[in-house]
């Protein structure tokens, strides 16, 4: 959406109903103040561990999430502005920013292993792949530490560019991860299409699985489908030692959740 679209969104909600327009005029303020943020470098990643299934529970990597901060330091929720700029140039400026971080970081760190969240649009943007190719230039072998995480929605959206994308970056080192799968638009027959490394079942399908026999079905039958293409398995949204423990028995390889780390600055 642009400026000018966004601002004749304002007018149309002034019109229709006062507490629309108030959430839009937010809205706009919120993306104000990222723009600002990205502008002044006031953006980090938290970090959230990913620990294999099972009794060890070793930390296999983390999950690096961008933080955009207010002029005071405190984090403008994600919630209020990813849905709104991922398909704008801001949602590429996002994308940059992350991406830097996380490079800079695998060069500081030659032990860490880190997956970024990447939308499919991003790929053809120009910034965005210099940054890329200025990080794989590194002689460290940076790629084989670093995991693009792809929504089932984005990898759909333009298929054969994510497909183009992996063909060219997996024999650098990089692998890919199928994010909220089994909420999203992939079709199962597509999966061979693809060169996904990893899958991480939506949260959707783990939230109370102990209660709800019916994501017990679902999150076993996607597990099984993951591995029929060999693909390693994490659930993703794991709350607690249960559902930990059922995941761990349907196969699952690895784990994310509150109940092994909530993401920090600090690893």
């Amino acid at each position: 959406m642009t400026v000018a679209q966004h601002n004749d969104a304002l007018d149309d909600a002034a019109l229709l109903d006062p507490l629309h327009f108030a959430m839009a005029s937010r809205d706009a303020d919120v993306l104000t103040l990222v723009r600002e943020a990205l502008a002044s470098k006031r953006a980090r990643l938290a970090f959230q561990p990913i620990v294999t299934a099972g009794p060890t529970g070793r930390i296999a990597f983390y999950e690096g999430l961008i933080r955009v901060m207010d002029p005071a330091g405190r984090v403008i929720p994600a919630a209020h502005f990813m849905p709104v700029i991922e398909e704008t140039d801001l949602g590429r400026q996002i994308d940059c920013v992350t991406l830097d971080l996380a490079l800079r970081l695998l060069r500081q760190n030659p032990q860490l292993r880190l997956s970024i969240n990447l939308s499919a649009r991003s790929i053809g943007d120009g910034q965005w792949r210099r940054v890329l190719e200025a990080g794989l230039a590194d002689k460290s072998a940076i790629g084989n530490r670093l995991i693009f995480e792809i929504s089932e929605t984005s990898a759909m959206m333009l298929h054969e560019i994510v497909i183009r994308f992996m063909a060219e970056m997996q024999p650098r080192g990089i692998a890919f991860a199928l994010d909220g799968f089994g909420a999203g638009l992939t079709a199962f027959r597509h999966l061979k299409d693809f060169f996904f490394d990893l899958v991480k079942i939506d949260k959707g399908f783990v939230h109370g699985i102990a209660d709800d026999p019916d994501n017990q079905v679902l999150a076993e039958a996607l597990i099984k489908v993951a591995q029929q293409f060999e693909m390693l398995v994490i659930a993703d949204g794991v709350e607690t030692q249960q559902e930990a423990k059922i995941l761990t028995g349907m196969g699952a390889d690895c784990l994310q959740g509150y109940v092994f780390g909530v993401p920090k600055f600090d690893i």
